[in-house]
């Protein structure tokens, strides 16, 4: 899975995979057909004391900030088994990061017992079935909230809901002026995006959306929250009114 070669396309962003060791945490980006590995981030000078355990899981946080805002939100911690390390981040999140556990945009986070710090591990561990069952559970339970966002966009009047490619284009490629809607979100399922016959239109408008820093994600469309885009023509574009 992590083999990267000449013209090999990585697929699009599935969720982030934190390696949890005693004493360092390696950060992947999981796409569908890829782990992209990000920063490794250690304990200072291999401590374990109270306060490099604290800026330790700081560290690892402020690590997926980047990702997170482009709009992935599902979160994997690996740990060997038989440790209580994924444990002990989760404890950190809740007491110190609240809003990545509930909210709107919380993040859905699950765990899993592996090692997953080398090319050689992440591709053994992102093969098993195990792991294909979190990320369809972890991503699911994010693409839910997602979807809860979009119903209650449907129904308020100071957000606006694009459903059609040249609409998003119209709102994302080009600059909106002070008072007119801006971009927050660019849903998709893939289904539309395989069936597409403009790929090259939808993979450019992705780039450029993330690029601006519009949160976007493509959704399995058997999923139930695919299965509601799939209703709704497959792309939704969400945009905020400003006030």
């Amino acid at each position: 899975m992590t083999k990267m070669t000449k013209g090999y396309k990585r697929g699009y962003p599935v969720a982030i995979l934190i390696a949890l060791e005693q004493s360092q945490a390696v950060i992947w980006q999981i796409f569908s057909h890829a782990a992209k590995q990000e920063p490794t981030i250690s304990i200072d000078d291999g401590k374990a004391d109270t306060k490099a355990l604290y800026n330790f899981f700081e560290s690892i946080v402020n690590a997926l900030r980047p990702t997170l805002k482009e709009g992935v939100k599902s979160i994997i911690i690996a740990s060997p088994p038989r440790t209580g390390y994924g444990l002990n981040l989760l404890s950190h999140i809740r007491a110190h990061h609240a809003w990545l556990m509930q909210g709107a945009n919380k993040a859905s986070i699950s765990e899993i017992a592996g090692l997953a710090s080398t090319p050689t591990q992440i591709a053994n561990l992102t093969s098993t079935a195990a792991f294909k069952q979190l990320i369809n559970t972890t991503t699911a339970q994010e693409t839910e909230n997602l979807i809860e966002i979009l119903e209650k966009r449907l129904n308020t009047a100071d957000h606006l809901v694009l459903f059609s490619l040249q609409e998003a284009e119209n709102l994302i490629l080009n600059e909106q002026s002070t008072g007119k809607p801006k971009p927050e979100y660019l849903m998709l399922t893939d289904n539309y995006l395989n069936a597409s016959r403009q790929k090259y239109r939808l993979q450019r408008l992705m780039q450029i959306a993330a690029n601006k820093q519009v949160k976007t994600r493509i959704v399995n469309g058997e999923s139930p929250a695919g299965i509601r885009l799939n209703q709704l023509g497959g792309l939704v574009c969400l945009a905020k009114t400003n006030q």
